[in-house]
């Protein structure tokens, strides 16, 4: 039987029969467009991803959490959030074995993505979707959700794992990346302040996307307005300094995160100032004031969280990131920490903004 023909036999157990092709670039699942009307159908990567029920669970309970939401406030519910399409028996995926578990959305029409575009218009945009989905979501009950990664952003275990490979050192190249080991570990002190503060209830834990990618916003393809935020299988508890500081390590970064000029590696703090006032438009009033005074903190952070998970995947032998050539992972935290220098000598500049941000 053809690729395609179990496509379709898939999509039979939503009650949908038409055919399929590729659709987008994400790295984690695979992806299909549905044609006769237009649905989304995915592969659920399980090794990343092996609890599918609950991530399915979280991801239905968000998405009629935001569609009720929308409709009480007047909003677009039919286009604002992603539609979970059951089963004919109910479910909410649909499982032929443990590696191929699949589910399918309703496809949002008359939207668009931005790959890579960072015009301070888009990264305004970005912010306001970003900032409007946790808005709505600040009263979920954040105890329903599941950790679909365990300790995601938990930044002392990364540094710990860090640790652990420097000592191992399974490839034997921790001689030959001291300054990178060095600089890593400099850095320690401070990169656990987002946990440690969530521990002692100062920062509050809320609803979070963990994957703050501009092209993780469908935007109205007429108006550029951010409409609904997809990619929804890293939403857990955790903090907004997350989301926030995530969404500019690569937004506010004037080069790939693999360049390997570093002279073309710097942080655009008008990237900071497009975004944070989108965001701030929607979250501004709801955010505590140490979140606030964080915001500048969080995108150092989360970039060198980054940073130190290359470096250990380099150190490790590369085996959890796909490398495209030798030492990429090596290149990658190289470019990462030079942008962790570069945010720290300019997060003064930063807070001025986000005050600026507030006050409109």
């Amino acid at each position: 039987m053809s690729r395609e023909m179990n496509r379709n036999e898939i999509l039979g157990h939503f009650q949908i029969g038409a055919v399929t092709e590729g659709y987008g670039n994400g790295h984690i699942n695979d992806t299909y467009l549905v044609t006769m009307p237009r649905y989304i159908l995915q592969r659920i990567n399980t090794s990343i991803f092996r609890n599918p029920e609950e991530l399915m669970e979280n991801i239905e309970n968000v998405t009629a959490f935001l569609r009720e939401k929308l409709k009480r406030d007047g909003g677009d519910f039919e286009r604002g959030t992603l539609t979970v399409v059951p089963t004919v028996d109910g479910r909410r995926y649909y499982k032929v074995d443990d590696e191929n578990v699949f589910r399918v959305y309703r496809f949002v029409e008359g939207t668009k993505t931005i790959e890579s575009s960072k015009t301070p218009e888009d990264l305004y945009e970005a912010g306001v979707g970003f900032g409007h989905f946790q808005k709505l979501l600040a009263d979920f009950p954040v105890e329903k959700l599941h950790e679909t990664i365990m300790d995601f952003h938990h930044t002392p275990k990364r540094i710990e794992a860090l640790r652990q490979a420097i000592r191992e050192d399974k490839a034997g190249r921790a001689g030959s990346v001291r300054a990178e080991i060095d600089f890593a570990l400099e850095n320690a002190s401070w990169a656990g302040s987002v946990v440690q503060g969530m521990e002692e209830g100062r920062i509050p834990v809320r609803v979070t996307h963990n994957d703050t990618k501009i092209n993780n916003i469908l935007f109205d393809q007429d108006t550029g307005k951010a409409l609904c935020v997809i990619d929804l299988d890293t939403v857990m508890p955790g903090s907004m300094l997350y989301d926030f500081g995530d969404a500019l390590r690569i937004g506010g970064s004037t080069a790939a995160e693999d360049e390997v000029e570093l002279e073309k590696v710097r942080f655009d703090e008008r990237a900071f100032e497009a975004f944070a006032r989108g965001y701030l438009s929607e979250m501004g009033e709801a955010l505590t004031k140490e979140e606030l005074a964080l915001l500048p903190l969080s995108v150092k952070l989360m970039t060198y969280e980054c940073g130190i998970r290359f470096l250990t995947d380099y150190l490790n032998g590369d085996t959890y990131f796909k490398i495209h050539r030798e030492h990429h992972n090596l290149d990658r935290a190289r470019n990462q920490f030079k942008l962790v220098a570069d945010i720290a000598g300019k997060e003064g500049l930063l807070a001025q903004m986000v005050g600026e941000a507030l006050r409109g």
